[in-house]
């Protein structure tokens, strides 16, 4: 329990250096180990495994493959928030590996935005993008700061945003380390990927470790691939007359107005 314990910790921004606290250490402190380790636990006894399909409202079904295994709300959304990870009612719940050596972790939400127009993806700049994703980390580094858990730095892009119109997915990947961490310390990586449907899109934001990062590339794309909209929630269903439309683009799903809650 104490391994995963660390190297889940670890592979979430490496938010809490729980590595570096001690028992003694001040109560604020002592109070959110525990407020961890229940969470922890609760994820443990709550977590199923695959290969089974777990729908995810009335929007897709995801057919999850054998060695993964998925945590649903509430015990998802108590790991986050004792993790000092900010989640809303969009959140689903998070995927992890069956493999305890495995150094990453999946959060999943879905947005009921509406239907997202993509042809801004032509026009992207995505200089402006990095810099709203800076912005957006020290702002959730505020709310960090308040639990007494290190704040995120956004070190570079680890893939640059990229959109693939004919499956309506996009992808897009930031390296992150801890404020005042020293050089040699491992960047952990937001590896961000999305699917467009009618009604809004779903999110499966893989984190892990920069030297992981390429060959868990494939990993999350299998996963993101094993999600099926359900016959009427299709992006290409979208009726023009009948349905809402998003009152942003596919930029703010990477720099804009959203951005926090991927960092978050």
């Amino acid at each position: 329990m104490k391994y995963i314990h660390m190297r889940i910790g670890f592979l979430l921004g490496l938010l809490l250096l729980l590595s570096s606290m001690s028992r003694a250490e001040s109560d604020p402190q002592e109070t959110l180990r525990r407020e961890f380790d229940s969470a922890l636990q609760g994820l443990v006894e709550a977590k199923q495994k695959g290969p089974a399909d777990f729908p995810f409202l009335d929007q897709a079904v995801l057919h999850l493959p054998e060695g993964f295994a998925f945590v649903p709300n509430p015990a998802a959304q108590r790991f986050m928030n004792a993790m000092g990870n900010r989640v809303n009612d969009s959140f689903i719940g998070l995927i992890l590996p069956e493999d305890k050596e495995a150094d990453w972790i999946i959060s999943v939400s879905f947005e009921k935005s509406g239907y997202i127009k993509d042809d801004d993806a032509k026009n992207w700049n995505v200089d402006d993008m990095y810099k709203h994703l800076q912005e957006s980390a020290q702002e959730m580094n505020k709310v960090r700061a308040e639990r007494g858990i290190p704040g995120l730095k956004v070190m570079a892009w680890a893939e640059r945003p990229d959109y693939d119109p004919a499956s309506h997915r996009l992808v897009w990947s930031l390296a992150v380390s801890n404020e005042g961490a020293s050089a040699d310390e491992p960047q952990s990586v937001n590896y961000n990927t999305y699917a467009l449907g009618r009604d809004g899109f779903f999110s499966l934001n893989l984190v892990t470790t920069l030297d992981d990062i390429e060959n868990r590339k494939p990993m999350a794309k299998t996963l993101l691939s094993s999600l099926d909209f359900n016959p009427g929630k299709r992006y290409e269903e979208f009726n023009a007359e009948t349905d809402h439309t998003a009152e942003f683009g596919l930029a703010a799903l990477v720099g804009g107005a959203l951005a926090a809650k991927k960092l978050g």
